[in-house]
């Protein structure tokens, strides 16, 4: 890479401040840095490492105006614009040929589109439907009467099992299962009984979905994952859970069945929420949450069980202060006990 600032500038659609003749040869995080790199912030709360950074010049968001020691250019969403930039200097990336590799096994009545890339080993099960352009990674499974839609990429290792449709540009991490078992089970006398789960599970489109993450089939109907979510690694989502468009589900979530969590929801790390539940529009689960009651839109809850974080923070501070407390009373108490030996004493006296 070896590009002024001024011409960076103009590809991202930023307005530099400082120095637009700076010849920019890399790119790298803002500490590691060092002359002649491009870097970003997009989080305001490090507008600190503008002061040690080494990097020659920072994308930074409109909320960030000056600098004293490198040059800045000033974009509407710097995480965006670096990404872009990214992937003008980055590697290649990788091309699968279409075309289906001899060692894949294709079952009868198979519907493929233009240009789809069939990976070594892959089996694809009867009355399976594939879009065009779409790429089924090495070792995949696709269960019967599967549809998955145009451009999606399904990495090496993944189950999809029988009745799931997916939609258009999904990405499937690699040890992703989609449409096992819910887990239901009746139990008599001690005894469970397994339920039969004869529903499916239905993925919008643009939906990335991380490594080992289960989805399970619905019990009836659908469990339904909406447009534009994006699922980071080891989340279980149970039966018969809707999740509306845009939400972001961070690792090891854990959503029980039949929960309804609305649009553009962000639930953090290890998040555990009961089945049976509304979660709202807009609406944040801090990490380690556990969510045990329907959750408004709009909301930010955290703790367990949850509360709002204004709430939790407040409950959090009274723990912190309990040792404290403990010997406040410890102290009252041998106040206490030296006070009734003086009563008892002057009783005695009289």
């Amino acid at each position: 890479m070896n590009k002024k600032v001024k011409e960076i500038a103009e590809i991202i659609e930023g307005k530099v401040i400082g120095d637009s003749e700076i010849v920019i040869t890399g790119i790298s995080g803002i500490k590691e840095a060092k002359p002649g790199d491009l870097t970003f912030i997009a989080n305001k709360k490090y507008k600190n490492l503008l002061y040690t950074t080494k990097a020659s010049a920072v994308i930074v968001g409109p909320d960030i105006t000056n600098s004293v020691n490198t040059t800045l250019i000033q974009v509407e969403n710097p995480s965006l614009a670096f990404a872009k930039i990214m992937s003008l200097v980055g590697p290649e990336p990788i091309s699968f040929a279409s075309g289906i590799h001899p060692t894949a096994i294709i079952g009868k009545n198979v519907k493929l589109g233009k240009d789809v890339s069939i990976q070594p080993y892959a089996i694809i099960e009867d009355y399976v439907k594939i879009g065009d352009k779409s790429i089924i990674g090495a070792g995949v499974y696709i269960g019967h009467y599967t549809e998955i839609g145009s451009d999606c990429l399904i990495y090496p290792q993944v189950v999809i099992r029988e009745r799931i449709k997916i939609g258009d540009r999904v990405i499937i991490h690699p040890g992703t299962v989609i449409g096992g078992d819910g887990f239901g089970f009746a139990t008599v006398k001690g005894v469970h009984h397994k339920i039969p789960q004869i529903g499916t599970v239905e993925i919008g489109n643009d939906v990335e979905i991380g490594s080992n993450v289960t989805i399970d089939r619905a019990r009836f109907d659908k469990t339904y994952i909406g447009n534009g979510v994006k699922i980071d690694n080891l989340v279980q989502i149970a039966h018969n859970v809707y999740i509306g468009d845009n939400s972001i589900i961070v690792a090891q979530v854990g959503i029980s069945g039949s929960t309804i969590i609305g649009k553009n929801v962000i639930i953090a790390g290890q998040a555990g929420i009961i089945g049976h539940i509304t979660v709202g529009d807009n609406a944040m689960i801090g990490g380690k949450a556990g969510v045990t009651k329907n959750v408004p839109p709009n909301a930010h809850v955290t703790g367990f069980p949850a509360r709002e974080k204004w709430e939790d923070m407040r409950y959090q501070a009274y723990i912190r202060k309990i040792p404290e407390l403990i010997d406040k009373i410890k102290d009252l108490e041998e106040k206490i006990k030296d006070l009734e030996k003086k009563l008892k004493k002057n009783r005695d006296e009289h």
